[in-house]
C-alpha cells in the first residue's frame, strides 16, 4: 500500500542537507526509534514575526538527545538559524510550530536495546498550527500518573513519554472534558496531560514544585518571571488537587497555546481570571519587546 505523505497543514522538513515539502518517510521497521522508542524533540512557535525563546527550545533538544544516549549532530544556534530560514518558506499568514527532532537509527552491538549514539539523525519540521491562546479548557483528574525519574525518562522531552498523556486525554475527553489534570506517584498535582498549570488563591499565584515527574516548561519559566517582575507573588510548592478544587483561578502554560484558562474542573466551574490574562498579555507584551530591542 502506497505510503500517505500528505501533511495535515503547509509543512517543510530539514533532514540529510536539503529542505523539502510536505512529510517525508524518514524512519523504517529496522530503525531504532521505531522499534524501541529512541525519539527526542522539542517544539517553538513563530507567530505575529516572533519566535519567543527559540534559542532555549534549541538548547534543551539537544540536552534531552545527551540525556537519552544519542549524540547531538547539530549545535543549537545551526538549530535556531535553520529554523528562521525556514520560517521564510511560509506566508506568514498563519503561526508556525518549529519541531527539532533527534532519533537514533541503530542499537548498540552490545545491546540492540540501548540507542546507538553514533548513528543519532536529526530532522527540523515546520509547519503551520494556528494559536489557540486563551481559549478556555476544561480538565479532570485522571486515574493516570506522571511516573517518576527512576521509572521513565522524565529528564528528556522523548516521545516515549506521550502515549501515557494520549491514553489520560482519551479517557478525559470520553467524560466530557478537554485535558487531564495529572498527579505524581504520590498523588500530588504534577501538570495537565499537556502543559504546565497554575492555580491563583487570594492573588498568590501558585504552581507545582518540579520533581522530576514533568517537564518544566520554557514557557512556564516565562511566566513565573514575567508575573514575579510585575510584583505577582508566585509560589512553586506541592500542591493537591483540593488545592485546584479550591482556588480562585486555574489556568495553564506551554509552547502550543501559551495561556490558557480553565473553566472547569470536574464538577467545578471557574470564569476565566484576571490572572490569566494578565500572564499573557506580560508574555505577549515581552516577546514583542525582545523583537524590537533586537532589531
Amino acid at each position: 500500500m502506497p505510503v500517505d505523505t500528505t501533511p495535515r497543514s503547509t509543512t517543510f522538513t530539514f533532514v540529510d542537507g536539503d529542505w523539502v515539502a510536505g512529510n517525508p518517510p524518514l524512519i523504517g521497521p529496522t530503525s531504532h526509534a521505531m522499534w524501541l522508542g529512541s525519539t527526542v524533540f522539542d517544539g517553538a512557535r513563530w507567530f505575529d514575526g516572533i519566535s519567543p525563546d527559540l534559542d532555549l527550545h534549541c538548547q534543551r533538544v539537544n540536552r534531552s538527545a545527551t540525556n537519552l544516549g544519542l549524540k547531538p549532530v547539530m549545535t543549537a544556534q545551526e538549530i535556531e538559524a535553520l529554523a528562521l530560514e525556514g520560517v521564510k518558506k511560509f506566508d506568514g499568514k498563519t503561526a508556525i510550530y518549529i519541531k527539532p527532532m533527534y532519533w537514533a537509527e541503530h542499537g548498540m552491538p552490545s545491546s540492540v536495546v540501548a540507542a546507538d549514539p553514533d548513528s543519532t539523525r536529526f530532522a527540523l519540521c515546520l509547519f503551520e498550527a494556528p494559536m489557540h491562546t486563551a481559549k478556555p479548557s476544561s480538565i479532570t483528574v485522571s486515574p493516570f500518573r506522571r511516573p517518576s525519574p527512576e521509572v521513565a525518562m522524565t529528564h528528556a522531552k522523548t516521545g516515549s513519554l506521550y502515549p501515557n498523556s494520549g491514553r489520560a486525554i482519551i479517557e478525559a475527553r470520553n467524560r466530557g472534558f478537554d485535558n487531564a489534570l495529572m498527579r505524581d506517584m504520590n498523588g500530588n498535582v504534577a501538570e495537565t496531560a499537556a502543559s504546565n498549570i497554575f492555580l491563583v488563591k487570594d492573588g498568590v499565584v501558585m504552581t507545582p514544585v518540579p520533581n522530576g515527574t514533568f517537564l518544566a516548561g520554557i514557557t512556564r519559566a516565562r511566566v513565573i518571571n514575567l508575573l514575579r517582575g510585575a510584583g505577582v507573588e508566585v509560589r512553586e510548592c506541592t500542591l493537591t488537587v483540593e488545592d485546584f478544587h479550591t482556588a480562585d483561578e486555574i489556568f495553564t502554560s506551554g509552547n502550543y497555546s501559551k495561556i490558557v484558562p480553565v473553566n472547569r474542573l470536574d464538577d467545578h466551574n471557574f470564569q476565566e481570571g484576571p490572572m490569566a490574562a494578565k500572564a499573557l498579555q506580560l508574555y505577549l507584551d515581552w516577546a514583542r519587546a525582545s523583537v524590537k530591542a533586537a532589531a
